[in-house]
């Protein structure tokens, strides 16, 4: 089962004995999707045996100890994404690279780390200066014992700092302006990092593995930068058991524009490459504009931080747009294959395939809950603002307003006063919307729910049914399976139920629209009724499929409802490397809706790639 020629081979590695290359496979396996063999495949084993992952236990070793006399399944070795753009640098230290200036800026909140970091150099490449930010003086003692006379420092700065900045603020107040002197540096911390509650101590481990820990990796990044100028940024595709839609603006949209405002980048995609973590390699230049700017503590927010949605969060993401918009390039290892690659193709390799891969894992929950918009139907030209501004244009030529996109934003505006006049709280029905507009645009309110109803049948008109997920919901219901439908919308359920039949659905559901629960996916309150539903009903298995990253994933996912995050047009068209299109102004052209509009929603049908 384990084939250390191969193994070796595979991922670049030396080893003086057998024994010491099943050694590192027994230790990487615990937090790396490296395979003994081609035999058997150590990402599969642990997904399937959460038990395992959780214990940190080597998947192979298990199934050898354990698993196979508990009749647990192992699957062959399989290459779940296959890199373009491969970069291939040299595996001994050029002397290029052996002259690099290079900085360690580690940030410790956990005392423990210290000596985790210390061993990790054990047998770096290069000599290197480290600059340390300790959350509490107590450290210090232990920071100067493990690095003083380390044979691979050559100079050791210790600052004793606050908890505010997270791993940021420490790094830019105290060292953003001494890092400028090297050519390379490499920062990282030891936040035990939360996801949905749980403390991911394989996360930080994975980290550190590929960027300090592991030598041959180390190696030949310094050779990839001491011979390509234009590499910027490096760090490993996002940990491996973190789902897809983590490689997303999530709920920091906010945030990232304001941070794109402040960096002068043009264009950030919603999926996106960055330092999932916060750890990561760069040269000084690519990180023009944060790196160089004079910080202090109080430019980041107090403790304590949300798990998402922070200025903070927002910057971890803009880091990898901001080497780009510097002209640099990112470079990524993937441990799977111990490729290093330009290509960002790996945040959104889990969406290529095929649906009917999945139906058997859908098939497995008793109850299954589907998004209405962009996930059983779909709008003819994508954008949703377009029936509104066909409204529009209709009320500008009567004079109304002065043109059809100022009546987009006021009838949206309205929406967000209700919103606000609300505290937040519920959610607003298109009929108030309009009772909004008709004070506004000194109309009656019989007027103003004319304009309603056309908007609706506007909007109805484009509804088409996004073919192979009717047909999925269909062939649920066919098999007994108890079926909801939960949307966020301003529509009543007898208007989106009218959409649905449009688009096919023929079978019994339970219909559940924000206007009507007062209940919202994207702010969490409709989960916790579905959840409590889902109690009070006894239904213990339950999958919500869905496109939309944070009410349909993020949101449920964090109250520990399962889900299934499918594709929106938008990001298909961007993972497939289209353009951006339909973006700002654009988004409301009438000429570019109808250009690009149909085609983008011909191509995200399917929400897989590939199909």
């Amino acid at each position: 089962m384990f084939d250390p020629k191969w193994y070796q081979a595979t991922y670049g590695l030396r080893f003086s004995t057998q024994r010491e290359a099943f050694d590192d496979y027994l230790r990487k396996s615990r937090f790396a999707p490296v395979n003994p063999s081609p035999r058997f495949d150590s990402e599969t084993y642990l997904r399937m045996y959460l038990d395992v992952f959780h214990a940190q236990q080597s998947p192979l070793q298990h199934y050898l100890l354990h698993g196979r006399s508990e009749g647990r399944k192992h699957v062959p070795a399989t290459v779940r994404w296959f890199p373009r753009e491969i970069v291939s640098p040299a595996k001994t230290l050029t002397r290029a690279a052996g002259e690099l200036k290079v900085a360690l800026c580690l940030h410790v909140f956990y005392v423990d780390f210290l000596d985790r970091f210390a061993k990790a150099i054990e047998r770096f490449p290069v000599t290197v200066d480290i600059y340390l930010t300790l959350a509490d003086a107590s450290f210090e003692t232990r920071a100067r014992q493990v690095f003083g006379e380390h044979p691979r420092v050559t100079k050791l700065e210790t600052r004793i700092v606050p908890n505010r900045g997270r791993n940021f603020g420490p790094v830019l107040v105290e060292y953003g302006q001494a890092l400028q002197e090297y050519d390379l540096f490499c920062h990282l911390h030891s936040k035990k990092s939360l996801y949905s509650g749980k403390e991911q101590t394989q996360w930080a481990e994975y980290l550190i593995e590929y960027l300090l820990r592991d030598t041959s990796v180390i190696t030949r990044l310094l050779n990839a930068f001491a011979a390509d100028d234009s590499l910027g940024v490096y760090y490993p595709t996002t940990f491996w058991m973190m789902p897809s839609w983590v490689n997303h603006q999530t709920m920091n949209k906010g945030f990232m524009r304001e941070w794109q405002e402040k960096l002068g980048i043009d264009h950030i995609p919603e999926f996106l490459s960055y330092p999932a973590g916060g750890m990561f390699w760069s040269r000084p230049e690519a990180m023009k504009g944060v790196l160089d700017q004079t910080w202090t503590y109080e430019d980041f927010p107090e403790e304590p931080l949300p798990n998402d949605n922070s200025m903070l969060h927002a910057l971890e993401r803009v880091l990898g747009p901001l080497a780009e918009h510097h002209g640099f390039r990112q470079l990524f290892f993937y441990p799977p294959t111990g490729q290093f690659t330009t290509d960002n193709g790996y945040i959104t390799a889990s969406y290529h395939g095929r649906l009917e891969h999945h139906i058997a894992s859908i098939q497995a929950h008793a109850c299954i809950s589907f998004d209405v918009f962009d996930t059983l139907v779909r709008r003819e030209y994508t954008v949703p603002d377009y029936a509104k501004l066909k409204l529009g244009k209709m009320l500008a030529e009567q004079g109304h307003v002065p043109s059809a996109q100022a009546f987009v934003r006021l009838r949206n505006d309205a929406e967000s006063t209700l919103r606000r006049r609300a505290n937040f709280q519920g959610d607003v029905r298109i009929e108030a919307v309009y009772d909004e507009l008709a004070d506004q645009l000194d109309v009656t309110r019989s007027v103003a729910q004319q304009w309603m109803e056309l908007e609706y049948e506007l909007d109805l008109e484009m509804i088409q049914p996004k073919d192979e997920m009717v047909e999925l919901f269909n062939h649920l219901a066919a098999q007994g399976h108890i079926l909801w439908v939960i949307s966020d919308s301003y529509y009543n359920r007898e208007q989106v139920g009218l959409m649905l039949r449009k688009a096919g659905i023929a079978a019994a559901y339970r219909l559940m629209v924000s206007s009507e629960e007062q209940a919202r996916k994207d702010n969490g309150s409709m989960w916790v009724k579905v959840k409590q539903d889902l109690a009070n009903e006894g239904i213990s298995r339950h999958l919500h499929i869905g496109d939309n990253v944070v009410a349909d994933a993020q949101m449920p996912g964090d109250l520990g409802l399962t889900t299934f995050h499918i594709l929106h047009p938008m990001d298909k068209w961007a993972a497939l490397g289209f353009p951006p299109v339909l973006h700002g102004e654009d988004a409301l052209d009438e000429m570019q809706i109808l250009k690009w509009g149909r085609l983008i929603n011909e191509v995200g049908r399917n929400p897989f790639i590939g199909e």
